[in-house]
């Protein structure tokens, strides 16, 4: 069970793991604070450690709260919707055909069978919007793998609440949130370039940021401009 301790009006939750080093994020929707800690380290030794990136905590818990929310998605005509950085907007045909969607001259083209409701709608446009990630995908990770020196085993792509992307550097898998595909596509090649990256260094330490700086020099650019996007609409439930 993860422990809790108390950082003045802040609370931070601890996972002790099988790690090397001290892990520290901040997660929407309210700046939940969580800090992942070798198994055999102290709770002193923790505290000490978060009260010295206190500042840092509460930089991105401002930012988290501040950062712009979509509306919710009902899936019917008119709605707006982003593919790569550009809006759409939706058009539901209902007909007795296979279920598809189609990208036109300013719409997204949403065909589903009569009476398919919300959910199946969402369901059909979310693997749309998989299908178009994991096609981006592919020539990225062919440009950039022969520059950083390094092999993706597998690239997994799906919603995630809290994460643009994560990589397993043992197993060197990659996954991606299925969201990328509706922000501009520099933020999807930083995220993938930021994650190739860990298959060189796991750790954000001087080195990571020396490589990122060396290989995308303006890589903060693009994460300021990802962060600064609307974030999809969420029922968070903890």
């Amino acid at each position: 069970m993860p422990t809790q301790i108390e950082l003045g009006d802040i609370k931070a939750e601890i996972s002790f793991k099988d790690i090397k080093n001290l892990h520290l994020s901040v997660h929407p929707p309210n700046g939940r604070v969580r800090i992942s800690a070798p198994l055999r380290m102290s709770p002193e030794t923790i505290r000490v450690f978060a009260i010295s990136r206190l500042s840092w905590i509460k930089q991105q818990q401002e930012k988290i709260r501040a950062q712009e929310r979509e509306t919710p998605r009902e899936y019917l005509d008119l709605e707006s919707h982003y593919l790569w950085g550009k809006r759409y907007l939706l058009k539901v045909i209902e007909e007795n055909a296979r279920s598809d969607v189609e990208l036109t001259h300013g719409q997204i083209i949403l065909k589903v069978h009569p009476g398919t409701d919300e959910s199946g709608r969402h369901n059909i446009v979310e693997q749309w919007y998989r299908d178009q990630l994991k096609e981006a995908v592919s020539p990225l990770i062919a440009k950039w793998e022969p520059l950083l020196n390094v092999k993706v085993q597998q690239i997994f792509v799906q919603r995630m609440k809290t994460r643009w992307g994560s990589c397993n550097p043992a197993s060197r898998n990659i996954r991606l949130n299925t969201d990328l595909a509706k922000k501009p596509p520099e933020c999807l090649e930083y995220i993938l370039v930021h994650e190739m990256m860990h298959l060189a260094e796991p750790t954000h330490n001087t080195r990571f940021l020396s490589l990122m700086d060396t290989f995308m020099p303006k890589w903060k650019f693009y994460r300021e401009d990802l962060n600064r996007l609307p974030v999809r609409h969420e029922h968070w439930i903890y």
